[in-house]
């Protein structure tokens, strides 16, 4: 899927976007105390998807990528709002000079995505697009193909939303610039920036892992797990409230029943494709088949590979199969129907005609064949008609694998069945084309192949036992400790997720389970849902609500695993260090000497990066730092790290062979601030109170 420029800022921004009064029952989100109504987001969320097919050249978006754009407006609506507030308080404002600016300049990525391009550079082309808005504001759709003026209209939307986006790119750009400008760097910290990169020091360490003291020999009370609770209390703040699950997916597969029935059903029909002769088209659609016949010449490459690899072990009008394919779960059998060399790329030039009606335009058609037949210019006559005549190739790979049938078929047939410099009048529903072969090249091997391929699925019947079971299941099971104790003896399998967002779109990945995500943030503790169809209706899900984790500070029991393994590394870290004390020793030996100790050497450390300790297994910033202020062979004291207690000693000095350059440090810096001033965005989103209700609609 493309996703265009920076954000959505401008898409979703401006008068179109006008705000609601509350209506709490139809609002989806709330930002800075401002509403978005269900219907306005429905709003933005379509003109954005016909703004990707349009863009991407697809019909539509399959569930993962529509998703995806919900969130992408989402998102962008947010940030447009967050920037705007601020930015309007700060008097930032965007001019149309500045975007004329942009659009005269060509290099925003934003205008690289438009179709005003130049052909033989790719480069942003503002002729290109002053030109279509001219021709667009005269244009008289009454007078033009549909499919005319359904392109232009397209293009038209997607020049709209850029132009928009422009402006609103352009606003945090210069509110983000304002706050990287307030962080300056300075030639003091600049120096300081060099020297913890170029200075660096070689160490020797000894280190008594925090692995060598068994976890269960350390006694952890419940006043220290609240001690330590209430000192970083912050760190576990809660800004949304989530939801912790169990639930159990059953997946329908097929019995034993259902593959002999269908085995069958393909041995029947693959008899029948045997005798077959003439419109395989309505044959193969007969059998069920996942892959339909197209009577077209198509490379190997363009055949499910199941058949490619058994293609050359069958004979021209002979059947191969049936047989099974573990790969993708069928039962198949296939006939090889012929076998040409033919030319895989062809270039042909085209004149559309169309006119107010079929009979006008059947003779409109009929003089410009004729005239070209007779020797007029096929390029003059094609500017006659407001087109350009210009020559296109097409290969295999632009068709094969995709839908052809009717005019598309027709068309596709026309251009590969004509010979070099050879004409054809093709009538098409919409109206008539001109066509004319120019060249063809690459010849490959091509195939007709009519292809059996059946998915082994369940019956009906299969699925309505499974139903059946797994509802009385539920029934008898209304708890989710119920579920729990009796799942593994009924041949269910209990699974957990914690921390579910409402902003999620689903449960454990499995397509269709809007609803069930909707009951769990509408459910009590302990409560379990009915049964929910979903998948591709091969699949049922049932869901229990353990508990509610709500917005504010996530409680000590949801943290204290955590809590408790840093406490037990500092209790850890405590008696290594009394034991070093212990041991009086005043070398790196009689260090490594003592019990679980182990030894390491470190190379090229400086303060600027953490040393990676091989020996403990661990990264650790404090040896960088002790090693950066330390003197040569000076012992450290015992230092406290990630992954044990360590002493160091430094046993050698070097520098970088390079020269200080506080420009060039300086610009190092700022680049660093402007990447941590990026991330004023979530304050932001703190501050303004974001709440997102999708889930209630979508």
């Amino acid at each position: 899927m493309i996703v265009i420029g920076l954000a959505l800022f401008a898409f979703i921004a401006g008068d179109a976007w006008k705000v609601l009064q509350p209506h709490q029952s139809h609002d989806v989100g709330e930002v800075n105390g401002e509403t978005l109504s269900a219907q306005d987001y429905q709003n933005m969320v379509e003109e954005y998807t016909e703004v990707i097919k349009f863009s991407s050249g697809m019909s539509s978006l399959n569930d993962e990528q529509t998703n995806q754009v919900k969130d992408e407006v989402w998102r962008s609506y947010v940030n447009n709002k967050l920037i705007e507030k601020e930015a309007k308080k700060l008097g930032i404002t965007v001019s149309k000079a500045e975007i004329q600016s942009i659009i005269n300049e060509g290099v925003n990525p934003l205008l690289q995505q438009t179709p005003f391009r130049n052909p033989q550079t790719g480069a942003f082309d503002k002729d290109m697009l002053k030109k279509f808005l001219a021709d667009y504001s005269k244009m008289d759709k009454t007078k033009m193909p549909s499919q005319y003026v359904e392109y232009y209209e397209g293009m038209h939307k997607l020049w709209s939303f850029v132009e928009k986006t422009l402006i609103q790119s352009r606003l945090a750009e210069k509110y983000q610039a304002l706050v990287t400008k307030a962080l300056f760097s300075n030639p003091v910290e600049a120096q300081d920036a060099f020297d913890a990169r170029v200075n660096q020091s070689d160490v020797l360490l000894a280190a008594v892992p925090y692995s060598s003291i068994v976890d269960s020999t350390i006694t952890v009370k419940e006043s220290e797990l609240k001690d330590l609770y209430n000192k970083k209390k912050e760190q576990f703040k809660q800004y949304v409230e989530t939801r912790n699950i169990k639930y159990i997916d059953v997946q329908v597969t097929a019995s034993a029943e259902d593959r002999a029935a269908i085995q069958q059903e393909v041995t029947d029909y693959t008899n029948q494709l045997a005798t077959a002769n003439g419109d395989y088209t309505t044959f193969i659609r007969s059998t069920g088949s996942e892959y339909p016949y197209v009577d077209l010449y198509y490379t190997k490459k363009a055949f499910p590979s199941d058949v490619v690899a058994r293609m050359d072990s069958a004979s021209i009008g002979q059947v191969y199969g049936p047989y099974y394919n573990a790969g993708d779960n069928t039962i198949n059998s296939f006939k090889v129907l012929s076998k040409v060399a033919a030319a895989d790329s062809v270039q042909f030039r085209q004149i559309q005609v169309y006119t107010e009606d079929a009979a006008k335009t059947k003779a409109l058609a009929d003089s410009i064949y004729t005239a070209i037949k007779g020797g007029a210019d096929f390029t003059a006559l094609a500017k006659k008609y407001g087109q350009t005549g210009e020559s296109n190739w097409i290969s295999s790979a632009n068709y094969e694998n995709a839908q052809v049938d009717g005019d598309n078929l027709k068309f596709i047939s026309t251009i590969n069945n004509l010979g070099v410099n050879e004409l054809s009048n093709v009538a098409l529903g919409q109206g008539n084309i001109i066509l004319q072969v120019t060249d063809k090249k690459a010849v490959k091997d091509k195939y007709k192949v009519a292809v059996i391929k059946r998915a082994v699925e369940f019956s009906k019947e299969t699925y309505n036992k499974a139903y059946n079971e797994f509802s009385q299941f539920i029934a008898a099971n209304p708890t989710v400790d119920k579920v729990a104790a009796n799942a593994e003896e009924s041949g269910y399998k209990l699974l957990e997720r914690n921390d579910l967002y409402s902003s999620e779109h689903g449960i454990g990945g499995i397509r269709g389970t809007k609803e069930a995500l909707k009951w769990a943030f509408a459910a009590k503790p302990g409560e379990v849902s009915g049964l929910y169809e979903c998948g591709e209706s091969d699949r049922m899900l049932v869901v229990g609500l353990v508990s509610v984790i709500e917005e504010g500070y996530r409680p000590l029991a949801q943290v204290q695993d955590q809590l408790r393994a840093e406490i037990i590394r500092d209790k850890k870290a405590e008696k290594i260090m009394a034991d070093m004390k212990d041991a009086n020793a005043t070398t790196i030996a009689q260090y490594t000497s003592m019990a679980n100790a182990v030894s390491d050497s470190v190379k090229h450390v400086t303060f600027a990066a953490p040393a990676y300790v091989a020996a403990l297994r661990s990264s650790e910033p404090l040896v960088g730092a002790y090693a950066s202020v330390s003197d040569i062979n000076k012992l450290s004291a015992p230092i406290k790290g990630n992954g044990g207690v360590f002493v160091l000693q430094v046993y050698a000095k070097d520098k970088l062979n390079e020269t200080f350059d506080a420009q060039s440090e300086e610009a190092t810096l700022e680049n660093m601030h402007a990447r941590l001033a990026s991330r004023f965005m979530n304050d932001l989103y703190l501050k303004g109170d974001v709440k997102d209700k999708r889930y209630l609609f979508f």
